[in-house]
């Protein structure tokens, strides 16, 4: 289930509201003892997170699946830079010598026992959630508030969270994208297609800035550029995989690319930041944090608020 991204703040009984995660989504099922870890694309993510895998499998009780987000923190919050690290590793044994921590955190249940618990409410999964898992370790129950969503929300920004799920207490799981699971963004991020790059100047090594797009129909939609957010080892390894993807032809169809560029293959997704969208359609502001191996590059559009 996905949520829709809104511009609306508000606070009522019938909705519950939990914190933004910036992290890689996964549902965990736990069949005869046997977990699989799963991204939203299907991926499978157990040699990625193995201590997440043996924590659901070492627990006694039935079988189930479980909807939650994998996050690793920096300072106290959510880094999803950080989290990188472990997303390009599939070698369970290298995985655990990052030494980087990772916590999934469960906010529902879909299927126990037997039961497609799909229908069910919201409130009532998350009751069986917490009664089905035994929490410890990386295995972490989300919290959630009831009913006062403006100042959750006004407590999410001033601690530099990502932002708050909005959610309705009485709604089902449905397999889609719905109104009934809404975002309240604090600050601006999407995932965005790279389509080509630029030539580094002076010391900096590897690329200039990733040009940057998002699917509008059959058109890759050019957004503009971004060249902040990286440390030399991001340069040097996403410079490598833009050589393997560099062709002649460009992939922008539409929003005005640049004349001259490196062009590649549409393949890879990156996750940016930015402070708003221009008039122009382009991104002001933008920090690159991460690739993204959980979404195909052709389900990118652009998220506005309906």
């Amino acid at each position: 289930m996905l949520a829709t991204l809104t511009e609306k703040r508000f606070s009522d009984p019938a909705w519950i509201f939990e914190r933004k995660l910036d992290g890689e989504r996964c549902l965990a099922f736990r069949t005869g003892g046997k977990v699989r870890l799963l991204s939203r694309n299907g991926k499978a993510l157990n040699d990625h997170y193995p201590e997440i895998a043996a924590a659901l499998a070492s627990q006694a009780g039935p079988d189930l699946v479980v909807d939650g987000e994998i996050v690793a923190f920096s300072r106290g919050e959510t880094d999803f830079s950080r989290l990188e690290h472990r997303m390009e590793v599939a070698d369970p044994a290298r995985a655990l010598r990052t030494g980087i921590a990772v916590f999934h955190y469960l906010f529902d249940i879909v299927y126990l026992d037997r039961f497609d618990l799909t229908a069910l409410a919201l409130r009532d999964r998350k009751g069986l959630l917490r009664a089905s898992v035994s929490f410890g370790g990386p295995l972490r129950y989300t919290p959630h508030r009831n009913g006062d969503g403006e100042s959750y929300y006004g407590h999410a920004c001033r601690s530099g969270w990502e932002g708050v799920m909005a959610k309705l207490a009485d709604g089902p799981y449905v397999h889609a994208r719905s109104f009934d699971w809404l975002k309240f963004k604090c600050q601006q991020g999407q995932e965005l297609v790279i389509g080509g790059f630029t030539e580094p100047r002076n010391s900096r090594g590897g690329f200039g800035a990733l040009l940057l797009g998002y699917y509008r129909g059959g058109d890759l939609v050019y957004a503009g550029k971004v060249g902040s957010g990286f440390d030399e080892r991001a340069l040097q390894d996403i410079r490598r995989q833009l050589d393997a993807l560099e062709t002649d032809r460009a992939a922008f169809s539409a929003g005005g690319p640049p004349r001259r560029a490196h062009w590649v293959r549409p393949d890879l997704v990156a996750e940016v930041r930015f402070s708003q969208w221009t008039p122009d359609g382009r991104l002001r502001h933008p920090v690159f944090l991460g690739l993204r191996e959980d979404k195909r590059a052709r389900d990118v559009v652009r998220e506005t608020a309906p």
